[in-house]
C-alpha cells in the first residue's frame, strides 16, 4: 500500500523537487498552496496530473486542520515559509507569523488530528547566523542575524518541543543553501545566472550585487530533498545538518557563471551598497558527518556543475522569451 505525503510549499523550489522524488517512490502526493489572485504553479505544472493540490494557509489554523483531516497523510513536509532573507527585514512581522508561528499551527493541527503522522520541518543554516564555530554541526549554538533566521529558530525549537512533549515523530533538517534552475529570481544565485543570461543576450549591460565576499555552503536542491525523505524513514526522529561541507564565496559563483557564458565578470558587475544586509552572515559551512554516516546521504552535484546548470537553464529561458518577443513584434509589424 502506497504512502500518502502532504507537502506545504509545494509550488516552491524544494516542494517541486520533493514532489517529483516522492512520486518516483510511489507516494500519493498532496500539496497545499496559498490562494491568491494569481496562483503560480510554474514549477509543478508538469506534475499537476499526478498530484493533488489544496488551498490552505499557514496563518489560518482551521484551514490546516481541515487539510490534515482531508488528506490523512502518513508524512507531512513543511516547506512553506516567507523564505527570502532580504524581504524579512522589510516584513519582520509577516515573516514571524508565517515562518515561525506557522510551524506551530501545523504541528498543532497534526497533534489534534493524528499524532502518528511523521513531520519534517525545513530548518535553515541562517539560524547559525553569526557563527560560533566553523564548520556548523547539529550542536552548534544558534545566533540568527535576520528576522528570517529568528523565525526559523523558533520553528526549529517548537518542532523539538512537540517531539519531546507529545511523543510525536517530528524532526528538522538544518539545510544549508541549496539552489537550482527553479530558485526564485530574488535570490542572489538566480539573480546572478539570470543577469548573466541577459547580458549575454544583449538585454542588459550590468549586474548590481552586494557583498561578494560572503561565503556559503551551496548544493543542489534536487539532492537535498532525498535527505528530507530519509529523515522520516528512521526508527526515531533526529535533527540533521544537511550540506556539502564546502564553502564558496559569492565572487566564486560570479566568476564561474560569467565564465560559462564567455564573459569577463569585472566588465559587468557593479557593487551596490543597497544590497548589503543590515547584519551580514559572513561564513556558513556545514559539517554533514551525521547525515552521511547515519542516513547514508551524499550530495551528487558539484558546485561548478550547479552554477553551470543554472546558467545554461537561464540562457535557454531568456533565449526563448526573446524569441517569442521577436515573433510578436514581427506579427504586429
Amino acid at each position: 500500500m502506497s504512502k500518502t505525503a502532504l507537502i506545504t510549499g509545494i509550488t516552491g523550489q524544494d516542494g517541486s523537487y520533493l514532489a517529483e522524488f516522492l512520486l518516483e517512490k510511489g507516494y500519493e502526493v498532496h500539496g497545499c498552496f496559498r490562494r491568491a489572485s494569481t496562483n503560480s504553479f510554474e514549477r509543478i505544472e508538469h506534475l499537476l496530473d499526478s498530484i493533488h493540490v489544496h488551498p490552505a494557509d499557514l496563518i489560518d489554523q482551521s484551514s490546516l486542520e481541515c487539510l490534515v483531516r482531508t488528506v490523512q497523510p502518513q508524512e507531512v513536509y513543511n516547506l512553506a515559509a516567507q523564505s527570502f532573507v532580504g524581504s524579512s527585514w522589510g516584513q519582520p512581522i509577516l515573516t514571524g507569523d508565517v515562518t515561525g508561528l506557522g510551524v506551530t499551527r501545523l504541528l498543532e493541527a497534526i497533534r489534534l488530528v493524528d499524532k502518528s503522522i511523521r513531520f519534517y520541518q525545513a530548518s535553515s543554516s541562517e539560524m547559525f547566523g553569526k557563527v560560533h564555530e566553523v564548520p556548523q554541526r547539529e550542536a552548534t549554538p544558534f545566533h540568527p542575524r535576520s528576522p528570517y533566521g529568528v523565525a526559523k529558530a523558533y520553528g526549529h525549537y517548537m518542532t523539538a518541543n512537540y517531539r519531546e512533549s507529545y511523543d510525536m515523530y517530528a524532526c528538522s533538517g538544518i539545510l544549508f543553501n541549496h539552489e537550482s534552475p527553479r530558485r526564485g529570481l530574488e535570490f542572489v544565485t538566480r539573480k546572478i545566472t539570470d543577469g548573466v543570461a541577459r547580458i549575454k543576450m544583449g538585454l542588459s549591460k550590468e549586474l548590481r550585487l552586494g557583498n561578494l565576499d560572503a561565503k556559503r555552503d551551496w548544493g543542489f536542491a534536487g539532492d537535498y530533498v532525498e535527505a528530507m525523505w530519509l529523515m522520516l524513514q528512521q526508527d526515531a526522529p533526529e535533527d540533521y545538518v544537511v550540506g556539502t561541507g564546502e564553502t564558496h564565496s559569492v565572487r566564486e559563483f560570479v566568476e564561474i557563471a560569467f565564465g560559462r557564458a564567455g564573459l569577463n565578470w569585472e566588465d559587468h558587475v557593479v557593487i551596490d551598497p543597497q544590497f548589503y544586509r543590515p547584519a551580514e552572515v559572513d561564513l556558513l559551512l556545514s559539517d554533514p558527518a551525521r547525515v552521511k554516516t547515519e542516513l547514508g546521504w551524499e550530495p551528487k552535484m558539484s558546485f561548478q556543475s550547479l552554477v553551470e546548470t543554472m546558467v545554461d537553464s537561464d540562457m535557454e529561458r531568456v533565449s526563448k522569451i526573446e524569441g517569442r518577443s521577436l515573433s510578436v513584434v514581427r506579427k504586429s509589424a
